[in-house]
């Protein structure tokens, strides 16, 4: 080997081991965005998940935990990699929080099990931190809570104004969020199985569709949530629901929230949409569902590339069983729908990063049935179609970072080269 070679071949192992080094040094293990991509120790990273709320409620009595676990075991073996469930349940039966700043400290030794358990699994987590609904407490029992500290409130939409609610619930982000888990010895915004934090599950604000109610809370909190953890992704739990701009791509309602201008919110990392056309065009036909769930999903891939200029996750989407004429067939071409508009983005680089299913069970938890419920080992046939979009997308994210790598390896050589020529010029 002559010199040059030599002097070429030393230049190209430096650059390897440079190279490696780099992406050892990126590795905590915490998702971070750019662009309208996710990226984790460096490479792209897709996501195939799926909703279970229900969670922290089995966690918290020690004879159904072992549901937990299967349910976390049952996902990973279909190639499931994000799932999405509650960090809250305010005031009700097993509370999380008895009331305002107080806490059970068994039920979030329930929770410290499910951040575990789905570490153990290599199962990330999206927690959403209050509900917009009654269940498990939502906006009404912060409302009442102010209400029985001498706060006069008219509505369950002061949750979003009134500036005692918003202290209360900006004191359980932080419970939430400072939180160190007792199994792990990690605080929650320190953990990299933490996906991401969600502002609220579906906020809406109907007395004023405006918009600007809603606009002026995301903007609030999640600057909030930003101050106290500056690792972890942010949501807002939006449906995807247009404001004035793009009502015409809503069913035929509003909610108060307007997609392009919640999320260009400056805080929050990246979009969701939610998808039920089963319930917002109830009574219409099987054909017409279907078409509006691919205009839906196509006008928020195309803002989401062109406007919101982040990534969008369809964190929400399901087929009921209890639908007029339902089979799984239909189920399974409904989920067919969603995830062929996913992969098509995603393998063209688009702003789709994945999308999660409402809702998995484990087997034995008929009482959690919605209709919407699957139990992989119990519905093989979507099990199959579930799992073969996680390796579709597992695919995605293996072309895309064999991509990267080579365009950082030649940065990272066109660098090495650069100097070995000053440093022979300088010789």
């Amino acid at each position: 080997m002559g010199g040059a070679q030599r002097m070429s071949f030393v230049a190209l192992v430096s650059c390897l081991v440079f190279f490696v080094s780099c992406q050892q040094a990126a590795g905590n293990g915490f998702v971070t965005t750019k662009g309208t991509h996710f990226f984790v120790n460096g490479n792209p990273l897709y996501v195939n998940g799926f909703n279970s709320y229900w969670l922290l409620t089995l966690a918290s009595d020690p004879s159904q935990r072992n549901r937990v676990t299967s349910v976390f075991e049952e996902a990973s073996g279909h190639g499931l990699n994000l799932a999405r469930t509650w960090a809250f349940n305010d005031g009700q039966y097993k509370a999380l929080q008895v009331s305002p700043g107080v806490y059970d400290e068994q039920v979030f030794q329930a929770l410290d099990f499910v951040v575990s358990e789905a570490k153990n699994h290599n199962i990330r987590l999206i927690f959403s931190l209050a509900n917009n609904y009654v269940n498990f407490g939502g906006k009404a029992q912060y409302v009442n809570w102010a209400r029985n500290a001498g706060q006069s409130l008219s509505s369950e939409d002061d949750f979003f104004t009134n500036p005692t609610v918003k202290g209360y619930y900006k004191n359980h982000v932080k419970a939430v969020l400072t939180r160190v888990n007792t199994i792990t010895g990690v605080a929650y915004k320190d953990e990299p199985t933490i996906f991401a934090w969600e502002l609220m599950n579906e906020p809406r604000c109907q007395s004023d569709t405006s918009g600007r109610t809603i606009q002026a809370w995301i903007e609030e909190m999640a600057a909030h949530v930003k101050s106290i953890d500056g690792n972890h992704l942010l949501e807002a739990g939006l449906e995807g629901f247009y404001g004035d701009f793009k009502k015409q791509v809503n069913p035929s309602f509003s909610v108060g929230t307007d997609f392009i201008a919640n999320n260009r919110i400056k805080d929050l990392d990246f979009a969701t949409v939610h998808s039920y056309p089963d319930i917002w065009l109830q009574g219409s036909d099987e054909g017409t569902q279907l078409s509006f769930l691919e205009s839906w999903i196509e006008n928020h891939l195309d803002d989401a590339n062109k406007i919101v200029k982040k990534p969008v996750l369809f964190a929400e989407f399901g087929k009921s069983s209890k639908d007029p004429g339902y089979s799984e067939w239909q189920r399974n071409n409904f989920f067919d729908t969603m995830y062929k508009h996913i992969y098509a983005s995603a393998s063209r680089g688009g702003a789709s990063a994945g999308g999660m299913f409402w809702q998995l069970l484990a087997p034995g938890m008929n009482q959690f049935g919605d209709g919407y419920e699957i139990v992989l080992s119990e519905n093989p046939s979507t099990a199959a179609v579930i799992a073969a979009q996680s390796h579709k997308l597992n695919m995605v994210t293996h072309m895309f970072t064999k991509i990267y790598d080579l365009e950082k390896l030649k940065r990272v050589y066109a660098h090495r080269r650069t100097r070995w020529h000053k440093d022979s010029n300088r010789g």
